[in-house]
């Protein structure tokens, strides 16, 4: 049976997986880069020094068996699918990916990071509509999608809106740092707020406008919050609170405008399950919800494989 492998390495997380032709997969691991305590962040410099030393012993880790039947190497070669989209770290990941696919004398698959976290939505949340909305919801990302599924291994994407500042997983972070949590604070805060009572999640407003949202505003909001001493627990239940309903602002927009009603939401802070929640609850009956697993919706390079897999079997890019 052939193999297909996938390399992402994203702003945060070192990501190699390997997927089969019938999109299962069989190995996968990351690593996440290393955030000094206190820090929202690194530069890209950094970050491209921790891949370059990640990626080696990812590579040594893939389970010996799965090599000889290679037949692919995929790779995100930038954050989105559009010109003039880059950032250095993912030339880390080309590197290795090209090496590898030149040493073994296998076609290489571009794609981009976005690509793949909508191709581990699709089959993770066994999607099946060749139309459908999507958001991308992450450290890097907020954005409302409008995707059509169109040959194997390419998906077709059209922005409708998103955010006009602060990602969502930014504001999450920086909350949750300035809270004493670890970056990135996504898990930690999803704990956090485990601890809040019913009214924290309305503490914070949301602020959406047609298809713009703005979170610098309301992590103002969030800051000031911590400065009167408001319990941990309450403020990340709020920052949840905010995200669910921000987003299913612009979910309700993205429906009223295109009259799709299906919808997958990917990316990291889609892995959240209060907000998973949330969002189903605001929203029943007006839109089919799809989500990717909360693993496939964090960053990583199996959506990468899957893309790798579908593209080699019609028609590689490269």
């Amino acid at each position: 049976m052939p193999y297909y492998l996938g390399v992402d390495t994203s702003a945060y997380t070192t990501s190699l997986a390997v997927v089969d032709e019938k999109a299962l997969l069989h190995w996968e691991d990351r690593k996440v880069l290393n955030v000094p305590t206190g820090e929202r962040g690194l530069a890209q410099s950094e970050a491209f020094f921790q891949h370059v030393q990640n990626l080696p012993h990812l590579v040594e880790k893939i389970p010996t068996d799965l090599w000889s039947d290679l037949a692919g190497v995929g790779v995100s070669m930038a954050p989105r699918p559009v010109e003039g989209s880059y950032m250095p770290v993912f030339t880390a990941g080309y590197c290795v990916a090209s090496s590898l696919a030149t040493g073994l004398r296998l076609p290489l698959y571009l794609t981009s990071h976005q690509e793949g976290h909508l191709a581990a939505g699709i089959v993770s949340g066994r999607l099946t509509e060749t139309q459908f909305l999507a958001v991308h919801l992450s450290g890097g990302t907020t954005e409302l999608l409008r995707v059509e599924k169109k040959d194997p291994g390419k998906i077709e994407i059209e922005l409708l809106g998103g955010t006009t500042d602060l990602h969502a997983g930014q504001f999450v972070d920086r909350i949750g740092v300035r809270l004493g949590l670890s970056f990135p604070a996504g898990k930690e805060l999803e704990h956090l707020a485990q601890g809040a009572d019913s009214e924290a999640a309305s503490l914070l407003p949301s602020a959406v406008r047609g298809f713009e949202v703005s979170f610098s505003g309301v992590e103002s909001a969030a800051q000031r919050l911590i400065d009167q001493h408001t319990p941990s627990a309450q403020v990340a239940r709020a920052v949840e609170g905010c995200v669910a309903r921000t987003m299913g602002k612009l979910i309700l927009a993205g429906i009223e405008k295109t009259g799709i009603k299906h919808c997958l939401i990917v990316g990291g802070v889609a892995s959240n399950q209060f907000i998973r929640a949330e969002l189903a609850r605001r929203l029943v009956r007006k839109t089919q919800l799809y989500w990717a697993e909360p693993e496939w919706s964090r960053d990583q390079a199996i959506g990468v494989a899957l893309l790798t897999s579908q593209g080699m079997n019609s028609k590689p890019r490269i």
